[in-house]
């Protein structure tokens, strides 16, 4: 699909507020943000509360709720809004127009809530009623089928972005600490757009392309990891960046980022207490760029394991088809395509082949986070983690794992699993 405006257009539209929210002085600096989006909360009954939504490993989230006399909880959750401040140094990583634009872009779809500001570190939208998932809520039947309804509802109804100024990196204010190598000069930018020259930027594959310029290489190690990482980029593009997949040009607008802190299940109405499946929202759009279908789905998959990345719970074969089959059903009603079995196998086939690029992307990510953030988290552990999913991947496919006489490794022994 495409988009007749850009992302300025949209981006600009977006009301902006002149303050940044502050971990340090948390509870002044979210009230004084709250206050100038809604001055009338200052002086009418009933305290203002926040609550700490979510801890995530690079955002805060918030949540501001004004406690009227006589509201029902549903009442006020339906006026509270979220307020989300970004990591540390994030912009390295995200290109926050664009994040602004495409949650914009959600909300004329109604796949998001409705954005009211920006401010100078994050953003404030409505609130979504529901309980945040925990990983082992993804394993769940019932919420991974509204998972698949839902990416699939996303991946037929929204439309590619066509970038005018964010197209690939930041503009040229973008905060990057020194010791990262920031893609600014006009080689680096010709190389991130060249490395998919015939689909839309940015994508998924751009989007690593910056990471691996912004990697530290401040010894000989770092060089050479950073070396090393361009290579199987280029590698992984090569193999993966061709494939069908169901939109045009082999991508679809994807949210890249589906862990279990993102999926809001919803409360049930009286209508659908009896169903079997949740009805579920998809919050934080920070990483949603085209991408092939089946790395976002791929993704999601390699989340159920959480942050722990807990093998053992991955889908297996027949669970992996029982998403892909209620994805397909939910993807073609929202399109004029019909349910097609081939759809399925054809889907179910391009997943697997993407089963290690969610390690390849977070891997790099997370060796940049940990030259960056200011959270308690061991990123770089994470990085080899994720890395090590990417070379499991790697050594299976190519067949050097069985050529030198090694164990199959416990998440590619999952994932074959019928």
């Amino acid at each position: 699909m495409s988009f007749d405006g850009t992302s300025n257009d949209i981006f600009n539209e977006i009301p902006y507020i002149s303050l940044s929210y502050s971990n340090a002085d948390s509870q002044m600096s979210a009230l004084r943000l709250i206050l100038t989006l809604f001055p009338d909360w200052e002086h009418s009954d009933g305290e203002i509360e926040f609550v700490r939504f979510k801890d995530g490993i690079t955002n805060t989230l918030l949540k501001a709720v004004k406690r009227r006399p006589g509201y029902t909880e549903e009442q006020m959750d339906g006026e509270a809004v979220l307020l989300r401040a970004y990591g540390n140094g994030t912009e390295v990583l995200i290109d926050r127009e664009r994040e602004a634009t495409s949650h914009s872009l959600l909300a004329q779809h109604k796949l998001a809530p409705q954005l009211l500001a920006r401010f100078q570190n994050g953003l404030v939208y409505r609130f979504i009623r529901g309980h945040v998932s925990t990983s082992e809520d993804l394993t769940s039947e019932p919420v991974w089928r509204g998972v698949a309804r839902r990416l699939g509802q996303w991946h037929a109804t929204l439309p590619i972005i066509s970038a005018a100024k964010t197209a690939v990196v930041a503009d040229a204010g973008m905060k990057v600490p020194i010791q990262l190598s920031a893609p600014t000069s006009i080689a680096s930018l010709e190389k991130i757009n060249a490395i998919t020259p015939s689909k839309p930027t940015p994508n998924v594959w751009t989007v690593m392309q910056k990471w691996v310029f912004a990697l530290p290489a401040t010894n000989e190690t770092e060089v050479k990891r950073k070396e090393v990482l361009q290579e199987e980029l280029e590698r992984t593009v090569a193999d993966l960046g061709d494939k069908p997949g169901l939109g045009g040009n082999g991508l679809v607008f994807g949210h890249t980022d589906l862990l279990s802190g993102n999926v809001i299940v919803q409360p049930r109405s009286a209508l659908a207490r009896d169903s079997k499946i949740d009805t579920v929202a998809f919050i934080d759009y920070e990483y949603a760029t085209p991408s092939p279908p089946a790395f976002d789905i791929a993704n999601h998959f390699a989340e159920w394991g959480g942050f722990s990345c807990d093998f053992n719970v991955l889908p297996t074969r027949s669970v992996r088809r029982r998403f892909i089959e209620e994805y397909i059903s939910s993807y073609t009603s929202h399109t004029k395509l019909h349910p097609n079995i081939d759809y399925v196998s054809r889907l179910f086939e391009e997943v697997d082949m993407f089963r290690g690029a969610p390690g390849l992307y977070w891997g790099i990510w997370a060796l940049i986070q940990a030259t960056i953030s200011q959270i308690d988290f061991d990123y770089a552990s994470y990085a080899e983690i994720r890395l090590g999913e990417y070379w499991a991947w790697r050594a299976e496919e190519d067949g050097s794992r069985d050529r030198e006489g090694k164990e199959k490794p416990l998440r590619e022994r999952r994932w074959a699993e019928e």
